[in-house]
């Protein structure tokens, strides 16, 4: 059966568009034909039903994960002169919203087997100046949230968490986005809840964050031509939304497929040295947008990429894809030397770099197709 299968794509979405086609073409017809193509009531049902399967009280969608982060930063106020806490290794957004409110970004390194914050550094880097933490819930699993929660509570500190590989994950049965003071989302295509295009959405329970979210998305603006601040131009269409309203009804079915090709790969990779699959922290329930693992090499210290990048190559040639987060920490991009961090300041971020290779992973991902991976991975360490 193994031969069957030629090749292995990192991810594929056209199988999931191919299995709703139908429900999408007729509700974008409905929106065409309706010619309310910005807000209206596509994108306000929408927001309702994502604030509903959070169990929060607000959704303000918005035109990407970024401006949702960025937004969420506006919404609280911080600027020039304010720190915020977060990870080093995530996508560039995380920390390019903060820059572009003025703030600093203060980098805290991650535990090695979920790749989120290392909660336990986190209240040695608080200052007078910060003003609030972002943690990333990278590759869909979730941050210690109970931990988190009590330092911010302690400092007196804002948690906007960055869900944007996580959509539908929770912690303690609660899912993420719905438990900071602020939840951002992305629904790039291939984001657990991806789109047909950019898209992104901000949860809260704050009633008055909301509100002031929703000027800010339109130009700092309440009532048309009446403009109360400085905002942006960030909505989500029409035709996103009632395709995200869809895919909604089916993102717990594909997120239950995800947690069975985590599992099934975990139990064999977890038995092949050299290879350190991630792991969930007793409390959280991953969704995997990414199954990100680990290589390592008894005769290597990691201090390299060159072994992983054997490792991918060996792969590809066997008909397996995979794709590279991150190969650079974020404390060591170049835009951030003004900050002063150093190589080796943050090692377990930085080795992860060194190290990191994402599987394929959708929930279309047939069995026979994970068998290859798992058999490609044991004649690389074999």
């Amino acid at each position: 059966m193994i031969q069957s299968v030629n090749s292995v794509p990192a991810f594929d979405i056209k199988q999931q568009y191919a299995a709703i086609e139908a429900e999408v073409s007729h509700a974008v017809l409905e929106v065409l034909s309706s010619g309310r193509y910005i807000g209206g009531p596509a994108v306000e049902g929408f927001e309702q039903q994502f604030a509903a399967y959070h169990g929060v009280d607000e959704c303000v969608a918005c035109n990407s994960g970024t401006d949702a982060l960025y937004l969420a930063l506006r919404a609280l106020e911080i600027g020039a002169g304010d720190e915020v806490i977060t990870s080093p290794f995530s996508f560039f957004a995380t920390t390019e919203v903060i820059s572009a409110v003025g703030a600093t970004p203060v980098f805290v390194d991650v535990d090695a087997t979920t790749f989120n914050l290392d909660v336990t550094q986190i209240a040695a880097a608080i200052t007078p100046k910060t003003k609030a933490i972002i943690p990333v819930h990278l590759f869909g699993l979730p941050v210690d949230m109970t931990a988190l929660m009590a330092i911010a509570q302690d400092h007196n500190l804002a948690v906007i968490e960055d869900c944007a590989q996580a959509t539908g994950a929770s912690w303690n049965n609660q899912k993420v986005g719905s438990i900071g003071h602020i939840g951002c989302f992305s629904f790039y295509p291939t984001k657990n809840l991806g789109g047909c295009g950019d898209g992104g959405a901000i949860t809260t329970n704050d009633s008055a964050i909301a509100a002031k979210l929703r000027v800010l998305r339109e130009h700092g603006s309440k009532v048309r031509y009446i403009h109360e601040e400085i905002g942006v131009n960030s909505r989500l269409d029409a035709i996103q939304a009632v395709i995200l309203q869809i895919k909604l009804r089916y993102l717990d079915i594909w997120n239950k497929q995800r947690q069975q090709i985590g599992a099934y790969y975990y139990q064999y990779l977890s038995q092949i040295p050299g290879i350190i699959p991630p792991q969930e922290l007793l409390g959280g329930e991953a969704v995997w947008n990414q199954y990100t693992i680990r290589v390592s090499s008894e005769d290597r210290n990691g201090a390299s990429s060159k072994y992983r990048d054997w490792v991918r190559t060996q792969l590809q040639d066997q008909g397996v894809s995979t794709m590279l987060y991150y190969p650079r920490p974020l404390h060591l991009q170049p835009v951030y030397e003004s900050l002063g961090y150093q190589p080796g300041q943050l090692p377990i971020s930085e080795q992860a770099c060194h190290q990191v290779i994402s599987l394929p992973m959708f929930p279309e991902l047939k069995q026979e197709q994970q068998d290859k991976v798992i058999y490609a991975l044991k004649d690389c360490f074999s």
